[in-house]
């Protein structure tokens, strides 16, 4: 078992490996962290991991606020995480590199990550000004059939977008900009699907790319039918990051 030790950043969100993340940074947990990361030299990966929030969403104010205006906010790098920061988080997640930290003027910092494995979370640290992880590095299998089940994935998945995107709409992805190789095919429709945080989770702890792509394919028929029964869905930008207010 390879383990590895790195800055935690959970998140309201998902981030699969491949795909691009990118952060506003204004906690001062969070500053801690990236300015932490900027010692690494230009020349050596700027990793963090990051993991998603179980209950969707984090509780840790960020300034004095409803109902007692005078009340002052949880500090601290587990602030809003409970006792024991573990079972707030998703046991399995995704190492970031950061391509790009830029500082603000304000001291906050506009970070561009790009998700590259996945890790299972074993302990949290809680002891420094940053969250910091154990982290169980996973292997990524391919499992059976997985390079059929990925051209009837990106199959169906043009049927979604195209039905997303709205019959007077240009679909949003041409066939051309997809990939075919079927371990990025499935992280790439999990992440573009319009999916919730639970959802997208069970996606990316998937036992191997197969199961992946098989349970990609039961979404993507289900999720069409049910658009195909709302003609006046707005469309959606499906290649478009989530951005982090934390």
């Amino acid at each position: 078992m390879t383990t590895v030790r790195l800055p935690l950043f959970p998140l309201n969100s998902v981030l699969f490996p491949g795909l691009v993340l990118p952060l506003n940074v204004f906690e001062e947990r969070y500053r801690a962290m990236m300015r932490e990361l900027l010692k690494t030299p230009e020349d050596e990966p700027r990793r963090f991991a990051v993991v998603a929030i179980r209950d969707g969403h984090e509780v840790a104010p960020s300034a004095p606020g409803m109902p007692d205006p005078t009340s002052l906010p949880e500090r601290g790098p587990a602030a809003g995480f409970g006792t024991d920061p573990t079972k707030a988080f998703h046991k399995v997640g995704c190492i970031a590199d950061a391509a790009t930290i830029r500082e603000r003027t304000d001291g906050s910092f506009e970070v561009l990550a790009t998700g590259t494995n996945r890790v299972r979370l074993l302990s949290v640290e809680a002891s420094g000004p940053f969250l910091t992880a154990e982290l169980e590095t996973l292997p990524e299998e391919p499992g059976d059939e997985a390079a059929p089940l990925a051209e009837g994935v990106l199959r169906s998945f043009r049927q979604y977008q195209k039905r997303l995107a709205g019959a007077r709409e240009r679909s949003l992805t041409t066939g051309a900009d997809l990939p075919d190789e079927p371990g990025v095919v499935s992280y790439l429709v999990a992440a573009a699907m319009m999916l919730d945080t639970p959802t997208k989770q069970r996606l990316l702890q998937a036992p191997d790319t197969a199961s992946r792509l098989r349970d990609e394919l039961k979404l993507l028929r289900s999720e069409t039918a049910i658009i195909r029964n709302l003609p006046s869905l707005p469309s959606s930008d499906l290649t478009r990051g989530p951005t982090s207010l934390n």
